[in-house]
């Protein structure tokens, strides 16, 4: 039997960042390893990147479904569940001697990370019920997020360099299992509602089913283009999936996803501002990185000591600032200053030249992202505000879909856009640094447009919130 005394919450707290972590870090540290996994398993280029769409795939295409079911069978069973699929897939990854068997267990760790991550939010916000503490806890959680972020990458390098690739995935089991050993001892044992709540097997399988083939189209755009009949065929199919989805909710006794969670300003406004943010941070995450490398010239080093000091604005803002600014300030208020800030850097983005000093043309940009910091748990706390207690997994699977979908959106729209006018620039004679550079003024800009759209969704739609809406959970 788990207890909610201080100490209780604070390993608690541990455990979810941990799982967090685990899952933030997966993401970033593959990427590093991908030359040295092709290398050793014979992957095609084109396989090659189902490494990353296969988890991707199955991430995004099941955090609704399991957000809703830690709701009807208990958050800490699904959580549990979770780390387990994801420690045993992390295994099998290590243990792989061929692509298929990789692919297999890849897609089989996004399964994991979705069980898990899907309601890491709804058990947050119902463990932490006061104001002050829980913008704390979010502050916290969101520092997780940011460290596994900035640190995948250089371990994921450390690691292949000085032992093989494999330790990229073994890396998880020692994290999995620990978490586990912890979650049984201080996640509150929540009852759920009961499959006979919501068990709608005809709507999961339609918004599973939608998801993963939209993840899945908006991926391979890159490749086959907006207008190809892949990409219209296979969104076309996937719009209709989710749309049937949308009419079995309105219509089942027992909906695996009530609309009435729509029904909240917050919820709405918070997962529309989380899409057009991640949309829009995806030109800092990826395309500063290839502006450095591919322009300046910077090496895989260089280029992430120089974006360290981004990492650390976001992660000290994030752990130091932000929990007292939103309750001094509101949530609400916080986030137009972080969206402002995030807006700064892009417009500074557009007009980095080909030949760029770092102090004057990039350092700026690093400070300015700090903005993040605000952003992430003020999103959190407002897209969470407006759940009961009974939907808290719902409204945390939610929020987790909709962050996969702004940065697939990020990826298929912003990284298109600038590889377009790249081409059109040498097209025009111009040399490769300054097309580059002139398609990634592009993509910046576009990202600052997105962000002017979420600062205005913030401002018209969403509302401070007067009381933390969820309710705590009953303790077994």
């Amino acid at each position: 039997m788990a207890s909610t005394t201080p100490r209780s919450r604070r390993l608690a707290l541990m455990v979810l960042s941990a799982a967090m972590l685990m899952t933030i870090l997966d993401g970033s540290i593959v990427t590093v390893a991908m030359p040295a996994i092709q290398r050793d398993l014979d992957f095609s280029p084109a396989g090659l990147s189902w490494t990353v769409n296969a988890y991707l795939i199955a991430f995004g295409g099941l955090l609704l479904l399991a957000g809703r079911l830690g709701d009807l069978i208990g958050r800490r069973a699904m959580f549990l569940a979770g780390n387990a699929v994801f420690t045993a897939a992390s295994v099998l990854a290590a243990a792989s001697a061929g692509p298929g068997l990789l692919i297999t267990a890849r897609f089989l760790q996004g399964v994991g990370s979705a069980m898990a991550s899907a309601v890491l939010l709804g058990i947050l916000v119902t463990l932490f019920t006061g104001a002050a503490e829980r913008a704390k806890a979010i502050g916290v959680f969101s520092f997780t997020g940011a460290a596994g972020a900035s640190i995948g990458q250089v371990l994921g390098g450390v690691l292949t360099d000085l032992l093989s690739w494999h330790w990229i995935f073994l890396i998880n089991l020692p994290i999995g299992l620990a978490t586990i050993a912890l979650a049984v001892r201080v996640l509150p044992a929540d009852r759920g509602a009961g499959l006979a709540g919501g068990a709608d097997v005809v709507g999961a399988v339609l918004v599973t089913a939608g998801l993963m083939l939209g993840i899945y189209t908006v991926v391979k755009v890159e490749q086959y283009g907006w207008l190809a009949a892949h990409t219209l065929g296979l969104g076309a199919v996937s719009l209709v999936l989710l749309a049937l989805f949308v009419l079995r909710q309105a219509s089942a006794r027992a909906p695996l996803m009530p609309l009435r969670i729509f029904r909240s300003r917050n919820v709405s406004g918070a997962n529309l501002v989380q899409i057009l943010t991640l949309a829009a941070m995806f030109a800092f995450q990826i395309l500063v990185a290839l502006y450095m490398q591919q322009v300046l010239g910077y090496g895989a080093l260089a280029t992430g000591l120089a974006m360290l000091p981004a990492a650390l604005a976001i992660g000290g803002v994030s752990l130091f600032v932000s929990a007292r600014l939103n309750t001094r300030y509101g949530e609400r208020a916080v986030l137009l200053a972080g969206l402002a800030l995030l807006l700064g850097a892009m417009g500074w983005l557009t007009r980095v030249p080909v030949q760029a000093d770092y102090v004057t043309d990039l350092l700026p940009v690093m400070l300015l992202i700090a903005g993040g910091g605000l952003v992430l748990p003020a999103l959190t706390s407002l897209g969470m505000s407006g759940a009961k207690a009974d939907d808290a997994g719902l409204a945390s699977g939610l929020f987790n879909t909709t962050q996969q979908i702004g940065m697939a959106f990020g990826v298929a729209v912003l990284s298109t856009l600038a590889a377009t006018r790249t081409e059109d620039l040498l097209a025009a004679g111009q040399s490769r640094a300054a097309a580059l550079t002139g398609g990634y003024h592009v993509a910046f800009a576009v990202a600052a447009t997105l962000l002017v759209a979420a600062f205005t969704v913030t401002l018209l739609v969403l509302r401070q919130p007067r009381t933390p809406a969820p309710e705590p959970l009953l303790v077994a």
